[in-house]
């Protein structure tokens, strides 16, 4: 139990802090779910935050933490803003006796991470961070097979997120939309493509598989502009990672992302192998099936499709947790874990060596 049920018949009272283009997901998906309603909007860019109060119909607009916890009548927040202010926000939410769901990466360096677990634990409250990909049915059905030791003792991982944005215009023109160019440049708080998409692999990778022992990791920026500088954005965060992993379990795995896999817009793939069996994901396929090979199939190379359940968004996860007082998955605890992988994986980069994951 996380803290007592939520027995009131009204819906549960959300807000959403910082509007800018995530904030447009979760305003959707909670406004879909039954007993929830999106209450108040928080952004310190005043037009802003109007704008998408309107778009949403949300009642109340305000543009300061303090005067949110200390005004509006809610139960619960998103916490939706740049990763450098996860943690304090949180924090300060937490404090304030709130649920609070926040957006991944937990927070930039594994400190920070662990004074919101300790928060969240003080609180008693729900606490989740929205490792998006969970929502996937399919990785869901293949951590439930590696756990039942379906397919023996795992001895090799292959995983990779890949995008195309950098060549792509999938997107948007990355080098006309500021939403994209934060992303590039540590000065305006990205920690490049390992901690904006490599930390949903080390999820993807690491739930299924266990924690992971030890890392060697290579990160790479490359030139995308004169002086890598578009007016007030200089280009310096990490555009491509390879990491290199043993498990605790001892199993080996090469963990990859980057945004200039040509071709792939936003694919995830997994691939699983031990000594009964191997389980693959691939999203460019599907997201709610797998494939196999396991039994009699190994020895002849045949690989069958497996139809995964239907699963509960993280959102839904969320609001069900406040209502029935009840812990959710994957919650702050967990966000600390991959936390403390990119902390690892940069510190690898910097030594140019393996690093031992501190448990």
């Amino acid at each position: 139990m996380t803290s007592a049920p939520f027995s009131s018949r009204r819906p549960v009272r959300i807000a959403i802090i910082g509007t800018g283009g995530m904030a447009t997901g979760h305003a959707r998906h909670f406004q879909q779910i039954p007993g929830c309603s999106v209450v108040a909007a928080v952004d310190v860019d005043e037009a802003r935050v109007r704008d998408f109060a309107k778009t949403y119909s949300i009642p109340e607009v305000y543009t300061s933490v303090d005067d949110l916890l200390a005004t509006a009548e809610i139960d619960a927040v998103s916490v939706v803003t740049p990763d450098p202010f996860h943690a304090s926000i949180s924090i300060a939410c937490l404090k304030a006796g709130k649920h609070v769901m926040c957006e991944k990466p937990l927070a930039t360096c594994h400190e920070d991470a662990v004074e919101m677990v300790k928060a969240a634990k003080k609180a008693g409250t729900v606490n989740l961070v929205n490792f998006s990909y969970r929502n996937w049915p399919a990785i869901h059905a293949v951590a439930e097979k590696v756990h039942s030791g379906a397919l023996g003792e795992i001895r090799h991982v292959e995983a990779s997120y890949h995008q195309a944005w950098l060549v792509s215009h999938a997107w948007g023109v990355w080098q006309d939309s500021p939403g994209l160019l934060w992303r590039l440049s540590t000065e305006h708080g990205s920690k490049g493509t390992l901690g904006d998409v490599g930390v949903h692999i080390l999820d993807f990778a690491t739930y299924p598989v266990g924690p992971v022992k030890e890392i060697y990791c290579q990160l790479k920026t490359f030139k995308k502009a004169p002086r890598n500088r578009i007016g007030k954005f200089k280009l310096d965060a990490n555009d491509s990672a390879v990491i290199t992993v043993e498990f605790a379990n001892g199993a080996l795995g090469s963990i990859q992302t980057t945004r200039f896999m040509t071709g792939h817009i936003n694919r995830l793939f997994l691939k699983i192998s031990g000594t009964e069996g191997s389980v693959c994901i691939d999203s460019d396929i599907g997201t709610d099936t797998y494939t196999q090979c396991t039994g009699k199939d190994i020895h002849t190379d045949t690989w069958k499709t497996v139809k995964a359940k239907k699963v509960p968004s993280t959102w839904e996860t969320f609001v069900k947790a406040i209502r029935k007082g009840e812990s959710a998955s994957p919650d702050f605890a967990r966000g600390a874990e991959i936390q403390k992988y990119l902390d690892a994986s940069f510190d690898s980069n910097e030594k140019r060596s393996p690093v031992v994951v501190r448990r």
